[in-house]
């Protein structure tokens, strides 16, 4: 029997989150929760402080106050902990091993759940063995589950922009998340690559995964996103349904610039995609940070991966 308090407590649980570095305060007092099942959509312009939220969320940043917790438990500030714990991610600029093929992408992602050491490993017993080919067989599923099995020895370098945003996700979901943040996940595809990653999203979804994605392209979030959150100047303007979020005068103000008419993707090959990532400062201890740029958050420090390098 399933109690009261197993059905109600959210996945995730960010409360008075709040980030400062020396006297810029980057995100402000911001709540936020996900439920299990639930796609939620976190907007706003540049600067506004969504991936500097994300980077509280995953230990990448310690809060300087405000509380995380994932199924009612307070996350350790350490990304592989967080990983550990049951939170994955993808950062808005592609992070893969690019001189490495598909499938050990994703079986990078696949060793927090690998309880193996390294004597185990240099004397590769019988132990070991069993992993391997445990984790071989999930991967193996994970990428035809994104439709990549056929390029699994490809290297990652090679394949098409689109097919490295997927399998990033894949190496993500190797660490069998039970909730999956998405830093712009369709920044800079096409309106058919968009599509297929909208309908990628709502399949993992129903795996019994719950999303939190991060994304310029309205149309892709209110088509997508259960509830929408919208981060002004580090502040949570409104959250809601997409309904109301994109009717808000505040969010037309701030954001949108005019009422969203909210045309289906399949309605339109022209997503509104904002031209850039969002600046974000880097963490920094008692000194303002600089503005955050493509390729600054440092690949080992990936809570999908360890040691993650472009």
């Amino acid at each position: 029997m399933t109690t009261t308090t197993e059905t109600t407590t959210p996945v995730l649980d960010a409360s008075g989150v709040t980030m400062r570095f020396g006297g810029l305060t980057a995100v402000r007092d911001v709540d936020l929760t996900v439920n299990a099942g639930e796609i939620v959509g976190l907007i706003g312009p540049n600067g506004a402080g969504k991936t500097t939220f994300f980077n509280c969320l995953t230990g990448l940043y310690v809060p300087t106050e405000g509380k995380v917790r994932y199924k009612g438990t307070v996350l350790p500030p350490k990304p592989h902990l967080v990983t550990q714990a049951g939170i994955a991610r993808t950062f808005q600029n592609i992070r893969l091993f690019a001189n490495m093929t598909v499938l050990e992408n994703v079986l990078v992602g696949r060793h927090t759940r690998t309880k193996e050491g390294l004597w185990s490993a240099l004397l590769r017993g019988p132990g070991f063995k069993k992993a391997e080919a445990a984790s071989h067989a999930r991967a193996m599923e994970l990428l035809e589950f994104i439709g990549l099995q056929d390029k699994a020895d490809h290297l990652a370098r090679n394949l098409p922009y689109g097919d490295q945003r997927k399998l990033e996700i894949a190496r993500a979901l190797a660490s069998d998340p039970g909730l999956l943040l998405l830093d712009e996940p369709t920044a800079g595809m096409n309106p058919q690559e968009t599509r297929v990653t909208e309908e990628l999203i709502f399949a993992i979804r129903d795996m019994g995964i719950a999303v939190l994605v991060i994304e310029h392209d309205m149309r892709f979030i209110f088509n997508l996103c259960d509830r929408v959150a919208c981060l002004v100047q580090g502040e949570k303007l409104v959250e809601g349904t997409p309904s109301v979020v994109q009717s808000d005068e505040r969010v037309i103000a701030a954001y949108l610039g005019t009422p969203f008419e909210g045309d289906s993707p399949k309605q339109t090959d022209a997503p509104a995609k904002a031209d850039a990532p969002e600046p974000q400062p880097a963490p920094a201890t008692g000194t303002a940070p600089e503005a955050e740029a493509p390729g600054t958050d440092k690949a080992e420090r990936t809570t999908s991966t360890e040691g993650e390098g472009q």
